[in-house]
């Protein structure tokens, strides 16, 4: 017993079992809840079901969590993502243009128009935190406030729809599975590479843990910031790409709206604290599954539409506090153990 309650201390120091233990329980929920839930089917090639809606309606968070992960790894924060989504898909299907079953430009120049510019809006945050020494809550809040507006100017206004088969692919289309989870796979291959195989994963939790003694030692805390808040706004950018092309359409007054509380939650939920240091890109992709599979239960259970913020807050609330080391403290002090009551 002695054993097992060790070896349960040391799971448990991981945030990641009561992430992994939320998404079990939910799963679980579903199989009394929702006959059919788990039944997959194959037809024209592709794969359907619950489990696969929740992975493709998911896919735009669990790519926003990443940029949001490396940000909060440095203590900051970033608002913006939301409507540098809508700016993103703007200028894609703006580029793009209305013409039925073509594009005014080939589709890789629009891929990196898009991305280029959601990179250059989370450069401009990087600067105002890094350079300018803005609060990241009051700099972020700025292009949070300004976002939509410009997304807006960009689509004159108007809902723009595009009528391109293969930019539809990107979001919407299927290789057995949604295409969407390869590009997923993608951007958390390269920020599990960029991040644990090269010293910058290291430099960032330095800076977040303590930014003048990483200063001290020779890290450059602004270049480390610019660079997270930059990779925030191109997965911004890559959320946004996908959401336009599953659309087949781009709203700057409504698209991403709310997702950077969604990106914010998923990164506390996968055990990456608030306050900055260590981080967890695996327990992020938890947190957004959550979040997801949260959101598709509430509405298969027949949820009124009104109250699915606040079944969502309670859910988060008791995961927050099983990750709480002072929480299951303060639990554990109030219910001994026999032989802490013996002696």
């Amino acid at each position: 017993m002695l054993k097992v309650g060790v070896a349960w201390r040391k799971i448990s120091a991981n945030g990641i079992i009561y992430s992994t233990l939320a998404l079990l329980a939910l799963l679980a929920f579903n199989i009394f809840a929702s006959p059919g839930f788990f039944n997959l089917e194959m037809k024209e090639g592709h794969l359907y079901g619950s489990l696969i809606d929740i992975l493709r309606n998911g896919a735009p968070l669990m790519v926003l969590a990443v940029g949001m992960t490396l940000v909060i790894a440095t203590g900051g924060i970033d608002l913006s993502v939301g409507p540098v989504i809508a700016i993103s898909a703007a200028v894609a299907t703006s580029m793009i243009g209305k013409n039925m079953g073509a594009s005014n430009l080939p589709l890789p120049l629009v891929i990196l128009g898009a991305l280029a510019v959601a990179s250059l809006c989370g450069f401009w945050n990087g600067i105002l935190v890094s350079r300018i020494g803005i609060a990241p809550i009051v700099a972020t809040l700025i292009l949070y406030v300004a976002g939509r507006g410009i997304a807006q100017m960009i689509t004159d206004g108007q809902i723009v729809r595009v009528f391109y088969d293969p930019y539809y692919f990107i979001g919407g289309g299927y290789l057995l599975i949604p295409f969407s989870l390869f590009v997923v796979a993608g951007v958390y291959l390269a920020a599990w590479l960029f991040t644990r195989r090269t010293a910058f994963g290291m430099f960032l939790e330095s800076v977040g843990v303590n930014p003048n003694a990483a200063r001290f030692s020779g890290i450059s805390e602004k270049n480390i910031k610019l660079v997270a808040y930059t990779i925030s706004g191109l997965c911004a950018g890559v959320a946004g790409i996908l959401i336009s092309s599953n659309l087949k359409s781009a709203d700057g007054n409504n698209a991403g709206l709310w997702y950077e509380l969604d990106a914010i939650l998923s990164v506390a939920l996968g055990g990456t604290p608030l306050t900055g240091g260590r981080f967890s890109l695996p327990g992020s992709f938890l947190g957004a599954l959550i979040i997801q599979t949260l959101t598709t239960t509430i509405y298969s259970v027949g949820v009124p539409p009104q109250v699915v913020m606040l079944v969502k807050a309670i859910v988060v609330i008791l995961v927050s506090l099983l990750q709480s080391n002072n929480f299951r403290q303060s639990i554990a002090a109030r219910f001994p153990s026999r032989k802490g009551a013996a002696r």
